[in-house]
């Protein structure tokens, strides 16, 4: 014979406990802002290093931000990494032809010998990801800064592509040093979106 388990007495007994808790959870001032977890939309610990955000139906802005400064501060007139990655799940290749933004004179591609070269060099072939930022990636420099920044504050960059598409994205000071732009895209071939 089959003998159901007990679930509600215990049930009761957590909801029972839970009632002083949430009393004592109270918000002293009403002021003060609401628990994050309980905000729609609120990032936590351990999603994403940036926002993501969808250009067309096959071209996507991930992990868009600016790594943590060594100082701590990047200050007005500094130049400042921009770390995003661009995943194409299409066929055709996309380019970006301009990043730009209220807070900053230009964004430039700067090789690894110090040169610079205009953001519309850059290329996502069809079916692949493009990663800017960290070692050994190309990087995108914001040029001419015109305030201080500091850990988790954001400025609006504006990614404008070849075929016409404009992105804006709050590219945030990351919180903390990070190992740079990448860690959480999928590959195309690899996302668990299903396409159509």
């Amino acid at each position: 014979m089959h003998r159901r388990p007990h679930t509600r007495p215990f049930a009761a007994l957590l909801f029972a406990a839970a009632l002083p808790l949430a009393a004592c959870g109270g918000v002293a001032d009403e002021e003060e802002s609401a628990n994050p977890i309980e905000e729609i939309g609120t990032e936590v610990d351990g999603g994403n290093a940036g926002p993501d955000e969808a250009v067309t139906e096959d071209v996507s802005l991930a992990d868009v931000e600016l790594p943590y400064p060594e100082d701590g501060v990047y200050s007005a007139g500094e130049e400042v990494p921009l770390w995003f990655a661009v995943t194409n799940s299409g066929s055709d290749p996309v380019a970006l032809d301009a990043i730009t933004g209220e807070d900053f004179t230009e964004a430039v591609l700067r090789d690894e010998g110090g040169d610079d070269q205009p953001v519309s060099a850059l290329e996502v072939p069809g079916n692949d990801n493009l990663y800017v930022g960290a070692p050994d990636l190309p990087s995108v420099v914001l040029v001419g800064l015109d305030r201080d920044l500091r850990s988790s504050q954001s400025i609006p960059v504006v990614f404008s592509f070849a075929n016409g598409q404009e992105v804006e994205v709050d590219a945030m000071v990351a919180a903390e040093p990070t190992n740079g732009v990448g860690g959480d895209v999928p590959e195309p071939d690899e996302d668990p979106t299903p396409q159509d």
